[in-house]
């Protein structure tokens, strides 16, 4: 038992809301695991294992979330706590793995598949390093598993270069909306406290603040609330996950993808929604299924995480609702309706709407916030379809004990009866898309990943007839 071990006590830092309702939907739902990580193949040869473990100790352990683990209260009377494990034990979390032969990309991603479906021990420090060999042409690779109450894409991210000879060098976070912008959306609500005097102090400064986005931010909740559950059309893609899980994996050029940028004046997240509705499209119709305009509803998390907010572990994120096109058969059709929807979301306040709610329920006591996030996760919704999340990587290669990173791979997790998620992560010269599947709803799940490669190239294809041409609005 956790309340069992020995632990070190010494700064207390508190779950948030938003973390721990990551562990509030696990415990929801018995089928689910709530991990993320990234898969990163390595050209050989493979480390011995006691170079492995030393850099292991060296790098992952100075993260503080990797030496921590959770203390929680019996009837939620305060948030979990993150405290030091005394009794740390490496062998717990350094794993070795071999893939079947002959070692392709199909039996990475079936190992892939088992490794994330099963659950993290919460009696230790919530993350495991799994050491895969036997992969074709002299390569290996490492998987960093982590739960998504520790960190969101960019944290995770974060603490998966730790492992690299450079830290990860520079990454493409700094051009995040959040990075360069002040989210003026945020509110530093007091926390709960035994101090009566500090809770009205604080009450008091944060209710100016209050009262100038709130009117706006309500309304706009409000609406998110409506469309959620508004149920989307009926497809294959709508319904309970069970325990097992499939993964695959596409990758694109990002000189591709900024080529078609600047063809159409969009961003790369543009591209890359454009580019998954092509393949959601082409397995409706390769199910025998019509796509119709809700048939695809997806949750884009946001990050809200600014520069000066890069050290800080936990979930920074808010989130916009976007209905893709998959009804449209014009590729660049498809790419000016994406581009317009997420404009408008982006627009509407949904980000900050949401932002404010989670900042909210930092202000709520948190067994009535843990209880409200239990009886939401245990409802039916038929609303969301799946949800595409975009992690930023490293700009340049980077090496692992001086073998070079051929390649990263994002992993992002499913829950909420949510079958298919889909990260996106930049690497170098590569744009990558990893499709967590649930095992008996997407057995085309290879598919979608060539679908998504397809996609791309459809665009790529359009971009090099005009010479330029701006994305207009959707009709």
């Amino acid at each position: 038992m956790v309340g069992l071990r020995r632990v070190r006590r010494s700064l207390v830092e508190h779950l948030t809301v938003l973390d721990a309702s990551f562990l509030e939907a696990e415990d929801s739902d018995p089928h689910v695991s709530l991990a993320i990580g990234a898969i990163s193949v390595m050209e050989g040869p493979l480390p011995d294992e006691d170079a492995l473990a030393s850099a292991l100790r060296k790098r992952m352990l100075t993260i503080p979330r990797c030496r921590q683990m959770l203390r929680t209260y019996p009837f939620d009377v305060g948030a979990p706590e993150w405290v030091e494990d005394a009794n740390l034990d490496l062998a717990h979390h350094l794993r070795r793995a071999a893939v079947a032969e002959p070692g392709d990309d199909h039996a990475l991603f079936r190992l892939v598949g088992y490794i994330m479906e099963r659950r993290l021990d919460r009696d230790h420090p919530m993350w495991e390093c799994w050491v895969i060999e036997g992969l074709a042409d002299n390569q290996w690779a490492i998987l960093i598993k982590l739960h998504h109450c520790m960190a969101d894409g960019i944290a995770a991210m974060q603490v998966i270069s730790a492992m690299s000879d450079d830290g990860g060098g520079d990454t493409f976070a700094s051009q995040i909306r959040a990075a360069t912008e002040p989210d003026r959306a945020r509110i530093a609500l007091p926390r709960l406290t035994l101090d009566p005097l500090a809770w009205i102090q604080g009450a008091w400064h944060a209710s100016n603040a209050v009262a100038n986005v709130s009117a706006r931010a309500i309304d706009v909740a409000v609406g998110v609330v409506r469309g959620v559950v508004r149920p989307a059309a009926a497809s294959s893609f709508i319904g309970s996950v069970n325990t097992m899980r499939r993964y695959s994996a596409a990758r694109v050029s990002l000189d591709d993808v900024t080529q078609v940028c600047h063809a159409y004046d969009v961003t790369i997240n543009d591209v890359a929604l454009a580019a998954i509705t092509d393949s959601y499209r082409a397995a409706l119709i390769r199910r025998g299924e019509q796509p119709k305009p809700n048939s695809v509803r997806t949750l884009v998390p946001v990050s809200v995480r600014s520069n000066d907010a890069v050290g800080q572990a936990h979930n920074l994120v808010s989130a916009m609702l976007v209905y893709l096109p998959v009804d449209e058969a014009d590729p660049v059709k498809r790419l000016t309706i994406v581009h317009t929807r997420l404009s408008k979301a982006k627009g509407s306040g949904q980000r900050q709407a949401a932002s404010l709610i989670a900042t909210g329920a930092d202000y709520l006591p948190f067994a009535v916030s843990a209880r409200v996030v239990r009886a939401l996760a245990r409802l039916p919704q038929r609303s969301v379809v799946t949800v595409t999340t975009n992690v930023p990587g490293a700009r340049q290669p980077v090496r692992v004990l001086g073998r070079k990173v051929l390649r990263v791979l994002p992993i992002a997790p499913i829950a909420l009866q949510v079958r298919i998620g889909i990260a996106i992560s930049s690497y170098a010269s590569d744009l990558s898309f990893g499709i967590t599947a649930d095992y008996d709803t997407a057995p085309d799940v290879d598919q979608l990943a060539e679908g998504i490669e397809s996609g791309l190239a459809h665009l790529v294809a359009s971009s090099k007839r005009p010479p330029r041409s701006s994305v207009g609005t959707e009709g």
